[in-house]
């Protein structure tokens, strides 16, 4: 069953990078959404002029492949958030609008996934970081379906199901299995300080929904499907792009020269 996870590994490298994005992104999150949920819209448009900042430095320390990526998140995840709370009405954010922070925050989550994913300790322990996952989303899906909590859960027995298929049958497992951990975190900090609500029945088939429901994370997941496949379509097209106007300028010197010898 996990045989698409590495074993145990003895001596994995420890890059205090891949931490310090993790912790610092685990920081701000719990900052900034306690801090939104009693700040105005000017405090909400300076998190996000910070937020940012942030993602921007972070972001100095990676490859082309992995800015590209984030950049895909962000945009994927920004269209994403229009649609399914301001369109749909799955959650609304407190202002019901879409935060200025949540666009380069969605980078630094989808950022800190890949940070942990690489990770020594998640290499070292990757079986076992995911039966944990799975028992204990498993175990809050099935709460959510059993009657015992207050509203239901239907969809996010619905999403667990589909975070396993990420899991199990996705090009990158051990990033979708990381993005557990901070879509988690962040989802239980933003409804808990009332920052956002989900609604309590889906908008389409009107399915019971929690709040937050138990495998959000999936919808994480699509996101950084996306990002990760997206990624070199986009830097192969950049790179043509980048060779066609070489070409023109090559030629344009060219011309120069003929041009000059007559």
């Amino acid at each position: 069953m996990f045989r698409r996870f590495p074993e145990t590994i003895e001596n994995p490298i420890h890059r205090k990078r891949d931490y310090f994005i993790a912790a610092f992104t685990f920081f701000c999150v719990a900052v900034s959404l306690v801090i939104d949920a009693h700040g105005t819209l000017l405090l909400q448009n300076m998190l996000g002029v910070i937020a940012w900042i942030f993602l921007i430095l972070l972001l100095r320390g990676e490859n082309r492949e992995i800015r590209m990526q984030v950049v895909i998140a962000v945009a994927f995840a920004t269209a994403g958030e229009h649609f399914a709370s301001i369109y749909m009405g799955g959650y609304t954010y407190r202002m019901e609008n879409v935060p200025l922070y949540v666009p380069p925050g969605h980078g630094m989550v989808y950022l800190t996934a890949v940070a942990l994913a690489r990770s020594g300790f998640f290499l070292q322990h990757a079986r076992k970081i995911a039966a944990f996952v799975m028992i204990v989303c498993g175990f809050w899906s099935a709460w959510g379906v059993s009657g015992l909590s207050e509203h239901g859960d239907q969809v996010g027995a619905l999403l667990y199901v589909v975070f396993l298929i990420y899991l199990f049958k996705g090009r990158s497992p051990m990033v979708y299995l990381a993005a557990f951990f901070i879509t988690t975190w962040l989802e239980l900090i933003g409804t808990a300080a009332g920052t956002w609500r989900w609604a309590a029945l889906e908008p389409i088939f009107e399915l019971t929904q929690g709040n937050p429901p138990s495998g959000v994370s999936a919808w994480y997941c699509l996101v950084d499907a996306v990002a990760i496949s997206g990624a070199p379509i986009f830097l192969s097209a950049l790179g043509r792009v980048s060779g066609l106007v070489k070409w023109f300028k090559n030629g344009g010197i060219n011309l120069k020269v003929i041009l000059s010898k007559k």
